[in-house]
């Protein structure tokens, strides 16, 4: 029984994990990496036709969005998810193929005049479309058995419309194992969505940190709070801009603006909203059709009274380009839902070129924002950003409304570990930050569970509970953290060197550092 990780190991995006027993070997997840860092690193660790099956906790593109290239890299097997998660997946992986292509085209484009080679996209139209034929929709509370000796089941994750956590039981002729992957844990009283359901027991737990490190903000009403930013926004002439996940995070914000028309809270209750999406607009329409089955007890009573909890007045969904480019033009002041939600690509940019020079203006960010991003950047105060190749002051104001977060916060995380009846044999945190992951793992540590946050490439024994293999970051962290331990490397290197050109070195000196080297590495690891 072995379990690895390729894939949001001390990162937030890009989850996969791997899991080999009774002699099968199956994905937990096939995500995109995220953030310009991350854009030409989408490359598999593994054979993709070595994979017997996967499984998918949720729709969210840094959880599916590589299980196209696994496709294409020759995996045939199936992909089990929660039915609601089929549906939104078969929605993401095309679009996410149609961006792959476009951005193929426009460096095609920009290479043929720099005498640069041909790219191809990492995976076309095609690809995505074969992969929905492997998609196998699956129940909550359901206990599946894929092959001999291995079962999962799927728990409802609170995080966005069918998302799951996932048990698996894993039975060899000489040991049973459980493991839990969390996915990613959904805050508490989000509109549309049910609380996170918790588990009681399992061997090993492998768990999201994404906001290990800190709370949201807290409010007695995030309602009002937005009613508040867009009165006071629309009172001055300006534009309320909220870059938001096409999945989830828009649905969620147009059930409160339905609110906040129903209850009169901004002057003009009247105001203009448009969701500038063709993606999320598709999205909207998949979440009227499952509202009945997924949505919380309130949304299911709104829906029983024959009303549309993601309906109201003068709410637009403009699919073209002109539509699109048409929302600038108009000096009306109005509330621009648009993707993508990290500012990343997409409409976005266009509405934040028109707008962040504006004082007037709001920009609003209600979901995570990852390292390497606009949206980052944007949060951390830059005075100027660069938007299709023009310098744009920010003067808008900028509000982070982490009370909207799909995400569960430190505290939202703590209550979901603390479920567990007996602790856990081994948590491993994934799927945040690298200090953020470390800052948690120390958290568990002080109320008594073992935890660790595995570095990308590692390989863990489930029999034995010992770790396999290091992970390919493994020196590069041990020499970020250790100075002396870096100089050493770099020492043993160079006398590596000159005995390979037969110089005269003497070889005690290269004993002597080799030996300080192994001392250093040993300390490290003890401590880590």
């Amino acid at each position: 029984m072995k379990l690895s990780f390729y894939g949001a190991a001390r990162e937030v995006t890009g989850s996969c994990y791997c899991v080999e027993s009774s002699g099968k070997k199956f994905l937990i997840e096939c995500g995109l990496q995220q953030g310009q860092d991350k854009k030409d690193d989408q490359s598999l660790e593994f054979n993709p036709s070595e994979i017997d099956f996967a499984i998918l906790t949720h729709a969210h593109i840094d959880h599916s969005g590589r299980l196209p290239l696994l496709v294409k890299g020759g995996f045939s097997g199936k992909i089990y998810a929660i039915k609601a998660t089929c549906d939104l997946t078969t929605l993401m992986l095309k679009d996410s193929a149609e961006i792959q292509e476009m951005d193929a085209k426009w460096e095609n484009k920009k290479g043929k005049r720099a005498g640069k080679k041909e790219v191809a996209p990492l995976y076309t139209v095609t690809d995505a479309e074969k992969t929905l034929n492997y998609l196998v929709p699956c129940d909550y509370g359901e206990v599946y058995e894929i092959s001999e000796g291995i079962k999962f089941n799927f728990v409802d994750a609170g995080h966005i419309l069918g998302s799951a956590s996932i048990e698996i039981f894993l039975n060899e002729k000489d040991a049973s194992k459980k493991i839990v992957f969390s996915g990613d844990i959904g805050n508490l009283k989000q509109p549309i969505i049910k609380d996170p359901h918790y588990i009681k027991e399992a061997d090993y737990v492998v768990m999201e940190s994404t906001y290990g490190d800190r709370n949201h903000e807290k409010s007695d009403d995030y309602t009002l709070d937005l009613a508040n930013i867009i009165d006071d926004t629309l009172s001055k002439g300006g534009n309320v801009i909220i870059p938001s996940f096409a999945l989830g995070r828009t649905q969620g914000l147009l059930y409160l603006i339905r609110e906040i028309k129903k209850k009169n809270l901004v002057t003009n209750s009247n105001f203009p909203v448009y969701v500038d999406s063709p993606l999320a607009s598709d999205i909207t329409k998949l979440y009227d059709d499952d509202l009945r089955i997924y949505g919380d007890i309130k949304t299911k009573d709104i829906v029983k009274e024959g009303l549309n909890p993601l309906t109201f007045p003068n709410l637009d969904f403009t699919n073209s380009t002109s539509e699109s480019k048409a929302l600038n033009n108009d000096p009306t002041p109005k509330v621009i839902i648009s993707s993508s939600g990290m500012c990343e690509g997409g409409r976005i940019k266009h509405h934040l070129k028109h707008n962040l020079w504006r004082e007037e203006s709001s920009l609003v960010f209600v979901g995570f924002q990852a390292p390497g991003t606009m949206g980052r950047e944007l949060l951390e105060g830059t005075e100027k950003v660069k938007i299709f190749g023009e310098e744009i002051a920010v003067l808008a104001t900028i509000y982070n409304f982490t009370g909207l977060s799909a995400h569960a916060d430190r505290d939202g995380l703590l209550r979901w570990i603390k479920s567990f009846e007996k602790k856990p044999d081994k948590i491993f945190i994934t799927h945040g930050e690298d200090s953020v992951c470390d800052k948690f793992v120390n958290s568990l540590k002080n109320i008594g569970f073992t935890a660790t946050a595995p570095l990308y490439a590692s390989v863990y024994d489930l029999k034995k509970g010992e770790l396999v293999t290091r992970g390919k970051e493994y020196l590069k962290k041990a020499e970020a953290i250790s100075p002396a331990y870096a100089d050493l490397v770099n020492a043993n290197k160079r006398l590596l060197k000159a005995i390979q050109n037969n110089k005269d070195t003497k070889s005690k000196d290269l004993e002597k550092f080799t030996k300080e080297i192994i001392k250093l590495a040993k300390q490290w690891e003890n401590s880590n």
